[in-house]
């Protein structure tokens, strides 16, 4: 097999970070990262710094990679107050991206495209579930739909393809990236517990339907994704392929960090939590602890927004089965892998 060069967009990110890593180590796979900072450790990586906005920087720093066969996309900017601007960013920065790869790389053979479940309006309110891909859009605006839109219409007459993943509430080790639901639930519980409170579930979505999908298995399913053939121009659900109920889960999750729990009471953590970097500084201090800046340690508005669906999240994944990749992950494990994990890299006390 001919070997392939990926160019992932939002390489520092959650989902970049387990992307780099997975194809760096697969022998028929060279990676270049494409983020506006490089990380601290590259590990042999090349990395690009830029800013996806500025289109003429990207022709000049892409303008030597001929040999680029696939676009993993993952980058994002989050402008959740102005959707109009939302939609125009984004898609600002993905165009950017697919025309400076287009000019520089003749090799150009798929596009992977990172959507999620808000192509189904999760953040709207109650929707269709399971969600499956042939799903209507909801009423715009939705940068997803602009970003596909103008990848299906670059695409015309191009001997390129395209693929769309759409994961669910992505959870991976991933330093400085709030918006880790994992990272967000160690950093609440750890300060819970820090005040001698006990672990409540701090919103409305205790009793209903969550899915989440692990950074790892997504990894795997891309690179599976972008040399399958028959997945040219197909959008796939990609979750742990299990579901959950935050009332069974956070039990266990208390269990894990040693405290107890008591009845959920809804909170406004963007708002509660705002205050806390003096004492999460005097925690880092007390347990010798990673100096993480707090504001690039947890999503406040990211957890308010996870916890508070009060509604089934459901995705259905049997389309991807059926094309071949079988992979699954139980979430309950990966939540458990994941709080030992910042345990063990000096992140979280407990």
């Amino acid at each position: 097999m001919a070997k392939k060069t990926a160019l992932v967009a939002g390489a520092t990110g959650v989902i970049g970070r387990y992307l780099v890593s997975h194809l760096k180590n697969l022998e028929d796979w060279d990676v270049i990262g494409v983020s506006r900072r490089k990380p601290e450790k590259s590990d042999g990586v090349r990395y690009i710094e830029a800013d996806l906005l500025q289109p003429e920087e990207l022709s000049k720093k892409f303008s030597g990679l001929d040999q680029v066969t696939h676009i993993i996309y993952a980058a994002y900017q989050d402008y959740e107050s102005d959707p109009e601007q939302q939609v125009s960013i984004n898609l600002a920065m993905f165009r950017n991206v697919l025309n400076a790869v287009e000019q520089a790389s003749p090799a150009l053979e798929r596009v992977l495209l990172m959507q999620g479940v808000k192509a189904y309006g999760v953040h709207l309110g109650p929707f269709k579930t399971p969600a499956q891909e042939t799903d209507p859009r909801h009423m715009p605006p939705n940068f997803y739909y602009d970003q596909e839109d103008y990848m299906q219409e670059e695409q015309k007459g191009k001997s390129w393809s395209w693929t769309i993943l759409r994961p669910d509430v992505v959870c991976g080790f991933s330093l400085g990236n709030p918006m880790n639901i994992a990272m967000v639930i160690g950093t609440y519980a750890s300060i819970s517990k820090e005040l001698g409170l006990p672990l409540r579930f701090p919103g409305k979505a205790y009793p209903y339907l969550a899915q989440v999908t692990d950074a790892g298995l997504l990894a795997r399913c891309t690179a599976w994704a972008a040399t399958e053939e028959k997945c040219a121009f197909e959008i796939f659900n990609v979750t742990n392929g299990d579901f959950f109920r935050w009332k069974n889960l956070w039990p266990i999750i208390a269990d894990r960090f040693q405290m107890r729990i008591t009845s959920p009471q809804p909170i406004p953590l963007a708002q509660v939590m705002a205050d806390k970097q003096p004492l999460w500084s005097r925690i880092v201090d007390k347990y010798r602890l990673r100096p993480i800046p707090y504001k690039k340690l947890a999503s406040w508005g990211f957890g308010d927004f996870i916890f508070n669906c009060d509604y089934d999240v459901m995705s259905d994944t049997t389309k991807l089965r059926k094309f071949g990749f079988h992979e699954v992950e139980s979430s309950e494990e990966m939540f458990l892998r994941l709080f030992d994990e910042f345990k063990e890299e000096k992140v979280l006390p407990f």
